[in-house]
């Protein structure tokens, strides 16, 4: 057998390996303990895309912490985030007093709030900047575009660093992850679809430092940083092994990660 045949052989074994664990944890019981239950609690597609892009925002550190604290945040906004984020009073805000999400504040989020109603006031929404800047092949030059958009107005600057610019070098994996809720489609219950006019082969991975040593282990990733130049990298592979829907392995990367602290072999594919 040559080196190529058994690469190829490699990989595709590894391809099954990973479809058998998206199928694991792409359902519903994943939701349970994921921030994605933010956004689930919701109907209206605004609701969903505000709740869902301000419990990512915060969405570091342990899940429980994560979700609670998402809770939280947006219990003062009442039934409606958007009606909230359109509509509010400046009195209406000292309801957020003392939220503290580890280095993200009541002044981060204030401000947070201002840059949503920006974009849903005067640049049709979190959709629209994502429709307007992606690419034939990627939105990353689009969280860009929106993290200027987003910040074109009064703020401090250090709430700046809680909005990652891939642009700079960051691997961007909230914001990523954000996006995956958003457009990756299939009938599993978990993400929502809800933007359809842009496709899911062009999200890039979500990559953290559970994702991104299981994909070093099983031979997915070579770059040692977990940056744009390695979500680049992943992209490249998980879209050789499905081009139209490559970020459904992000459920197989983070469940070994992290449901079940798997340390597989490594294996040199590349």
């Amino acid at each position: 057998m040559s080196k190529d045949t058994g690469m190829e052989q490699d990989l595709k074994e590894l391809k099954a390996f990973l479809d058998e664990k998206v199928a694991q944890y792409n359902n519903p019981k994943f939701i349970e303990a994921d921030p994605i239950q933010i956004p689930h609690s919701y109907t209206v597609k605004e609701d969903i895309e505000i709740s869902g892009f301000l419990a990512a925002t915060i969405a570091w550190g342990n899940r429980t912490s994560i979700v609670k604290n998402a809770k939280r945040m947006l219990a003062p906004m009442g039934e409606s985030p958007y009606d909230f984020i359109c509509n509010h009073r400046e009195h209406h805000l000292k309801r957020f007093e003392g939220f503290v999400h580890r280095t993200f504040n009541s002044l981060d989020l204030l401000t947070f709030i201002e840059g949503l109603r920006h974009l849903y006031k005067d640049k049709n929404g979190l959709e629209g900047i994502f429709v307007k800047y992606q690419t034939h092949d990627s939105l990353q030059p689009a969280i860009h575009e929106l993290k200027k958009e987003f910040f074109n107005i009064p703020h401090l600057e250090r709430t700046r660093k809680h909005l990652s610019d891939p642009m700079t070098g960051s691997a961007a994996k909230r914001i990523n992850m954000f996006l995956r809720w958003m457009v990756r489609r299939d009938n599993a219950g978990v993400d929502f679809g809800i933007w359809k006019n842009i496709s899911p082969s062009i999200l890039s991975c979500p990559l953290d430092v559970h994702s991104g040593n299981v994909a070093r282990e099983l031979g997915l990733l070579s770059r040692k940083q977990n940056d744009a130049k390695a979500v680049r990298e992943l992209d490249g592979v998980l879209r050789s092994m499905d081009r139209n829907d490559p970020v459904k392995y992000d459920f197989a990367l983070f469940g070994l990660g992290v449901s079940e602290k798997h340390r597989p072999a490594t294996r040199e594919l590349y």
